[in-house]
């Protein structure tokens, strides 16, 4: 079993982790099943996978409702992360926007707290990627609070904005920046970030919406309530128009033969480049079933891909190769 250290914490974790964000039910097409869901997060403990990523707003505290329940009894074989920034309104199932204040982010710790149904969330995450430099220093010091109080164990900043992520890292205990990135969408500038302070990379996106799993053709188009679909949000870049996008797909189509090789699938070759990208990275792809969760979690028997794989991949991307 591949293991990592998220960043300075000192917190040992599988090399991939479990996103949970569909789990949510909302923007999937087709909600999600509760029980499906425990079922794939027990599976990935059975395999040896201890990390989940989930979010207070994935699915209005769903996720993180269906996350406690699965881990119940399980909590000390777990790491769990989370994340806050946006409220909703319970009645109406609908987001009322951001909110950085620190009484927000002391209340929504112990929401996160009584859904999780735990009494400490390992990694703690800032949930605004485009949330500017004005005011990081007041977020990242209250979770600095929260530490001190235990509340939580590290905190981190999903967000794709270098400059962010250097404010975060010099808080003392900051140990994680959440990126998007995968074998076709390098982020060097996030990594170099991660290096220099000794934080973990963990990669949102590890198989680009799904595109790196080989199941989306440009004749497939997906339903109007998907987060992918026709009515897809403006950040939504591998797809388009309801269909895989073709510039990506095309980057797809280049790498795939040295994804699959030895045995692997596209998916878990693409996981295979992350582990081999940097020894920072912590991929947490997503899943709908247990399945999914299961091919995801093979990889680890895989392990990295070859340093003149790397090389290869980055030449037919047109790329620099960099380390």
């Amino acid at each position: 079993m591949q293991k990592r250290t998220l960043g300075r914490s000192g917190i040992e974790v599988s090399a991939v982790g479990v996103g949970c964000w569909a789990m949510g039910g909302s923007g999937w097409g087709g909600g999600a099943d509760d029980a499906e869901s425990i079922r794939a997060l027990h599976k990935a403990l059975e395999m040896g996978v201890n990390f989940f990523d989930t979010a207070d707003i994935y699915g209005m505290g769903r996720s993180e409702k269906v996350l406690g329940e699965a881990l119940s009894g399980r909590r000390d074989g777990a790491v769990i992360a989370t994340k806050f920034t946006y409220s909703w309104d319970d009645a109406t199932k609908t987001e009322t926007g951001p909110n950085t204040s620190p009484e927000y982010i002391r209340s929504a710790c112990e929401a996160s707290l009584r859904r999780l149904q735990t009494d400490y969330i390992d990694l703690y995450q800032f949930h605004w990627n485009e949330y500017g430099p004005e005011g990081a220093e007041e977020v990242r010091d209250t979770l600095e609070g929260l530490v001190a109080g235990g509340k939580i164990r590290t905190y981190g900043w999903s967000t794709d904005f270098s400059d962010r992520a250097r404010i975060f890292a010099e808080g003392p205990n900051c140990s994680a920046i959440q990126v998007e990135m995968n074998v076709i969408d390098d982020a060097p500038d996030i990594l170099a970030v991660c290096d220099e302070f000794n934080l973990a990379a963990i990669n949102r996106g590890p198989l680009a919406m799904g595109l790196l799993t080989g199941k989306y053709t440009p004749d497939i188009t997906l339903s109007d309530d998907d987060v992918r679909g026709p009515n897809a949000p403006e950040w939504m870049k591998y797809f388009k128009d309801g269909a895989a996008n073709p510039e990506w797909l095309d980057r797809v189509t280049a790498v795939r033969e040295i994804l699959q090789s030895d045995g692997r699938t596209l998916a878990q070759g693409a996981l295979a480049w992350l582990w081999a990208r940097s020894d920072k990275t912590l991929p947490i792809p997503g899943f709908r079933t247990t399945a999914q969760v299961e091919e995801n979690c093979a990889a680890l028997k895989f392990g990295p891909l070859t340093a003149d794989q790397m090389v290869d991949i980055d030449r037919m991307l047109g790329r620099v190769s960099v380390k």
